[in-house]
């Protein structure tokens, strides 16, 4: 039986994140989010809506969408939703904007059952399944590794819900398999983070940690390097070899990382500045040092063919 059918038959306990101290489980955990008549969630927004209808239609429950729109963006996902058999209502732009609250909806909004949050030791799984071993690190009899090793991106306590969705968006474009972050302090995925992930957030899979020092501890047992991006780091970011299994960890904007989390990093690379800016929003910063992940193994690509 994998790890994850065992957590799917036991709840886990609660308990809280403490820095990265030991602590115990938490059960899952929803913040606020605007929430329709019928109890489920409103995701706003073109970007956010088409995702969900193209990648995860199963979770949409119906479209509202403004009675003083009808061009050819909105036609659009009139059509997927037909398609989806998935019912669209007309509604005037104030009542839009009641449900919406303060937000710019563009004239689009989606009722949509709630994501089921993935299972902490389900992150290992997937781990496990692209590097082609058991629960004990040994080779899989019969199996190879995926041919694009694991890139994970690891949030220490990033707060910001635009920041987050941004960090969505990036990680969704550049190929990450996951995003890891903390269980305390960090945001939920409301309507807000939707809109700025730009229909990532529907896709990304997303493992909330309740100790991310261990987290990350374990990760390294499995074979994935550990990289914390640091502004005072001594190696600058396109120096490390980001073609092997690779966890890239970064910090909220002006703290950064804790320091257990820094210490549980195998190395830290910095991102050189050159102006009066002393460092890059962290979403830009991680869409750096992502997409350079992205040309390293590309590159490996090419010279292995």
């Amino acid at each position: 039986m994998k790890r994850r059918d065992r957590d799917r038959a036991r709840r886990p306990e609660q308990g809280g994140d403490r820095g990265g101290e030991p602590g115990l489980e938490r059960g899952r955990e929803r913040g606020p989010a605007r929430v329709g008549a019928s109890g489920a969630e409103l995701i706003h927004g073109f970007h956010a809506v088409e995702a969900l209808l193209v990648r995860a239609p199963a979770r949409v429950r119906g479209l509202i969408l403004s009675s003083e729109r009808s061009d050819a963006r909105l036609a659009r996902l009139v059509a997927l939703a037909e398609a989806a058999r998935i019912g669209v209502r007309r509604a005037v732009p104030a009542e839009l904007q009641r449900l919406a609250g303060d937000v710019l909806h563009q004239g689009v909004l989606a009722e949509v059952a709630a994501a089921e949050e993935p299972y902490e030791t389900e992150l290992f799984d997937l781990v496990a399944d692209l590097l082609a071993i058991d629960d004990d690190g040994q080779p899989r009899p019969g199996m190879a590794p995926a041919a694009d090793p694991p890139l994970l991106l690891v949030l220490d306590e990033v707060t910001d819900p635009r920041n987050f969705g941004a960090l969505l968006r990036v990680a969704d474009g550049a190929g990450v398999h996951a995003v890891v972050t903390t269980r305390r302090n960090s945001p939920p995925l409301t309507a807000v983070v939707h809109k700025t992930a730009a229909g990532a957030a529907s896709i990304m899979p997303i493992y909330r940690v309740t100790n991310l020092a261990r987290t990350l501890t374990r990760l390294r047992e499995q074979g994935v390097w550990i990289l914390g991006l640091d502004d005072e780091a001594p190696i600058a970011w396109h120096a490390a070899d980001l073609r092997v299994p690779t966890a890239l960890v970064l910090g909220a904007e002006g703290p950064g990382m804790r320091r257990l989390t820094r210490e549980h990093c195998d190395v830290l690379v910095r991102l050189p500045m050159a102006g009066v800016a002393s460092s890059l929003n962290v979403s830009v910063a991680a869409g750096i040092a992502l997409y350079e992940a992205r040309r390293q193994r590309s590159a490996s690509e090419v010279t292995s063919a």
